[in-house]
C-alpha cells in the first residue's frame, strides 16, 4: 500500500455462528453513517465512493488487522465477493481451513473480533470538506480487514456462517 495510506474501523453487531463457522459476512462501510475521526473531524462515506474499486474489477484482500501476510481471502481468487447495496460496501469471504481462518471464526463467533475495516485513498476529486466534516465520495480501496481494535464506525456488522442466505433481510434476522 502507499504510503499516507487511511483506515477505517467500523464495528459490528452481535454475531452468530453456524456450524461449521467457515463463511464470514458483514459490511466493511456503511454509507451515509457519520463518524468522528481521532476527534478531529466527523467523517461520512457517499453511496458513490467504492463504485470505481468495483467496476474495475481491482483484486481486493481480505486480512486481519490491515496485516498484508494475515492473507483471509481475496477478489481475484473468488474467496472474497464484495458489493454494494443500499446500506454499504458488503463482504462475504469463504474463510481458509487454516489456523489463521479458524481463530478469525472463532474470535467473530464469540464477539471478541468486532469489527471490520478498509484501507484506502481518496482519489483526486474524491473526497469533499463542508466545516469540519469530510465526506468520501470516491476512494482507492486497498484491502478489506477484519480488525480487533475499537472501531470508528460502529454501524457496521461482520458475521459467520455456514451457507448464504437469500436477502439482506434473512441477513438481518441472523446478524441482529
Amino acid at each position: 500500500m502507499p504510503a499516507g495510506f487511511e483506515t477505517r474501523a467500523a464495528g459490528l453487531s452481535e454475531c452468530r455462528a453456524s456450524a461449521d463457522g467457515m463463511a464470514l459476512t458483514g459490511y466493511a462501510a456503511v454509507f451515509d453513517s457519520p463518524a468522528m475521526i481521532g476527534g478531529a473531524w466527523e467523517e461520512v462515506i457517499a453511496p458513490t465512493a467504492f463504485d470505481k474499486a468495483l467496476e474495475a474489477g481491482v483484486d481486493v484482500p481480505l486480512v486481519v488487522d490491515h496485516e498484508p501476510t494475515a492473507l483471509l481471502a481475496r477478489t481475484r481468487s473468488g474467496t472474497l465477493k464484495l458489493s454494494k447495496d443500499a446500506h454499504g460496501l458488503r463482504v462475504e469471504a469463504r474463510l481458509p481451513d487454516t489456523q489463521l481462518g479458524r481463530d478469525v471464526a472463532e474470535l467473530v463467533r464469540r464477539g471478541d473480533a468486532y469489527g471490520m475495516s478498509f484501507a484506502f485513498l481518496p482519489r483526486k476529486g474524491g473526497e469533499t470538506w463542508q466545516g469540519d466534516r469530510r465526506t468520501l465520495t470516491d476512494v482507492q480501496l486497498f484491502d478489506v480487514s477484519v480488525v480487533r481494535t475499537a472501531p470508528a464506525y460502529p454501524a457496521t456488522s461482520v458475521a459467520v456462517r455456514k451457507k448464504r442466505l437469500a436477502s439482506r433481510r434473512e441477513y438481518e434476522l441472523v446478524a441482529l
